[in-house]
This record gives C-alpha cells, sequence and structure tokens, in this order.
C-alpha cells in the first residue's frame, strides 16, 4: 500500500491506496503549532482505528500548500511508514502535466494532483473547481496542458468575513438555503453566499466554455463541491478524492522498487 497525504489550509487528508483501490480517507485538522511527534501519533492512531499497520506500506506521497507544514508532516509520515521512499509533490518529481502559466513552479501542488488526475479520468478539455479554504477554478486545454484559471476567497473565508466585519450578522452553518429571496438573516446569509457561489461557479464555467469549447468536461472537488454545485444550472462533476487519487498517480510515475 501507499500513504497519501494532501496538506490544506484548514484539514489534512490522509488517504492509504492498495494498488487502485482506496482502503480509507481521514482527515486531520491543519494545525502549524503541532509537532512532528504529534503529527507521527495522530497517523498511528488514525492505521489503528482503520485496521491496517505501518509495516504494510511500500511508501508515501505529500501534497502540500502550506510551506510551514512540509517538513513537519514529512518527518511523521517517515517516522510511521518506516521507508525511504516518500515524495513530496514539487519541482523536479514527475508528473506528466504541461504547465503552461508564466511560473510553472508557483502552481500549487493540490492543482497539480487534481489535474493529474482529472488528466487520467476525464475527457480534455477540462475545468477543474477546487473549493476548499480558497476557490479556484483552473483549465486543461483539449491536450491536457493546464492554461491556468482564477482564484477567489473560500465560502467559509465569506461566511467569517460577514460575522467579523458586521456587527449583525451571525457566524452561521451552511445548511439548506431554502428560497433564494431570505426572509430572514440566516437564510439571507445562506442565499448570499450558497446561491451567490453557485451564480460565480456558473459565469466562470460559462466564460471558459467560450475559450475551451461547449464541450468541455466540468469537475469539482474539495469538501464544499457537493453543497455548492448542487445549486449551479451548469453540468459539474463531483469527486472529492480527485487530489488524493492524482498523488497515487505521481507516486507510480516516480516509484521503482521498495526501499526500506
Amino acid at each position: 500500500m501507499i500513504m497519501a497525504v494532501d496538506i490544506g489550509n484548514t484539514h489534512i487528508k490522509m488517504g492509504a491506496w492498495d494498488e487502485d483501490s482506496l482502503v480509507f480517507v481521514s482527515r486531520l485538522q491543519t494545525n502549524l503549532l503541532r509537532t512532528r511527534d504529534e503529527y507521527a501519533i495522530d497517523l498511528l492512531n488514525i492505521l489503528r482505528l482503520q485496521e491496517c499497520n505501518s509495516t504494510q506500506f511500500d511508501g508515501a506521497i505529500i501534497s502540500s500548500v502550506v510551506p510551514a507544514l512540509s517538513r513537519t508532516v514529512q518527518e511523521a509520515v517517515s517516522e510511521v511508514v518506516q521507508t525511504k521512499r516518500i515524495y513530496l509533490v514539487g519541482p523536479g518529481l514527475k508528473t506528466g502535466l504541461d504547465i503552461k502559466i508564466d511560473d510553472p513552479a508557483t502552481l500549487g501542488s493540490d492543482m497539480v494532483c487534481a489535474a493529474v488526475a482529472a488528466l487520467h479520468k476525464f475527457t480534455m478539455p477540462c475545468i477543474i473547481i477546487s473549493m476548499g479554504t480558497a476557490t479556484a477554478v483552473f483549465a486543461l486545454d483539449k491536450d491536457g496542458a493546464f492554461l491556468g484559471g482564477s482564484v477567489c476567497a473560500g465560502v467559509n473565508i465569506s461566511l467569517e468575513a460577514l460575522s467579523r466585519r458586521t456587527a449583525q450578522l451571525p457566524l452561521i452553518s451552511l445548511e439548506e438555503p431554502g428560497n433564494v429571496i431570505g426572509t430572514n438573516t440566516v437564510d439571507s446569509i445562506k442565499s448570499g453566499v450558497i446561491y451567490g457561489t453557485a451564480g460565480m461557479l456558473d459565469s466562470m464555467v460559462a466564460r471558459m466554455k467560450e475559450l475551451l469549447g461547449e464541450d468541455t468536461f466540468v469537475v469539482a472537488s474539495g469538501g464544499l463541491a457537493g453543497p455548492i454545485t448542487g445549486y449551479c444550472r451548469q453540468k459539474i462533476h463531483v469527486d472529492e478524492l480527485l487530489v488524493l487519487e492524482g498523488l497515487r498517480l505521481i507516486y507510480h510515475k516516480n516509484a521503482k522498487k521498495p526501499s526500506r
């Protein structure tokens, strides 16, 4: 098996792959104050919970958009998996992705992984929507080359900003928004955030399709992909495991014989 770890700004998602089968997925809170040993204990506890043994892993691969945590988590994974074959997605690692942005080295490793998985699973051209701390919309052309995209504040950031910077608006959870015309404060916030984000995604997808073609495949990933895209009018496929699958594919592009 291999361990795949996706370090995001809010959560760390961990998955175990046995060939092309995902054995389990677990999540930890991203915390810059936690040490290598603390993360190692968390990982071991997850393995025990999932009835897995650290000796079952041949290697591991990590994607991180939190540079301050990359080394800490990499060392924690090394303690748990006990193999020399641990990869960190970044410059120098083979991905097979043709990146055409101005400075390819600045592309987030999560988007690299999502694009590699999309190229493997879906028809091209393709639009990838990543819905996490930020909401990102990126495009792959008909040949699968990564062209670029757009980034804006994520749903939870918008909610927190509304609550912190306005005296009378509460911090709410994202649930069924009901009618787009809210008749109370809470429903009005839900309507604005959910329908507003859905409308933004519809518009961005439509504008990108004007450049890529109307037959462009659209996929959304991330924890908020399902709840939000359900209110979009564009046809959007949801795949919450896109980054983990990309990690698996990149691992096998770089792995050789097991090294312990």
